[in-house]
């Protein structure tokens, strides 16, 4: 399992936050031995089937406990693809930042309206259609 959460950047030594938490969480969950902790689990439910005939109450303890891990899990998923997405953005601006002939007007489309996507899209498409038959005529050439 990982070591106890350590702080993010600018927080105080000690300080637990969401978001060390929820890496500390999502590297401890996500992990081989989680898997084989959740695995052992499962079988030693089943195993008990028949030792308490079968009861609703040992149906509802598997049922309860993977409604709670699963409604936790969600937030925890989330926050990681959050995270992970705004890394992404951040390396993909860069390199669009760093490249000449790059339009920096493209870093920031993720704030851009669904209109606005729709309008940039299009754009791309007419390009790489003009770069297709360009590529035509060379090839014909």
């Amino acid at each position: 399992m990982p070591h106890a959460p350590k702080s993010t950047h600018g927080e105080p030594a000690g300080k637990l936050s969401f978001a060390g938490a929820a890496r500390w969480a999502s590297d401890a969950f996500g992990s081989a031995p989680a898997f084989l902790v959740a695995g052992a689990v499962v079988v030693l439910w089943a195993l008990a089937g028949p030792l308490v005939g079968f009861s609703d109450a040992w149906q509802l303890t598997i049922n309860t406990g993977t409604t709670i891990v699963t409604f936790l899990m969600v937030f925890l998923i989330q926050n990681s693809q959050n995270r992970d997405a705004r890394a992404t953005h951040l390396k993909l601006d860069e390199l669009i930042r760093s490249i000449n002939a790059a339009r920096n007007g493209l870093i920031d489309l993720e704030d851009c309206t669904d209109e606005e996507l729709d309008r940039i899209k299009r754009e791309f498409d007419r390009l790489r259609q003009r770069d297709s038959a360009t590529k035509s005529k060379e090839t014909a050439r």
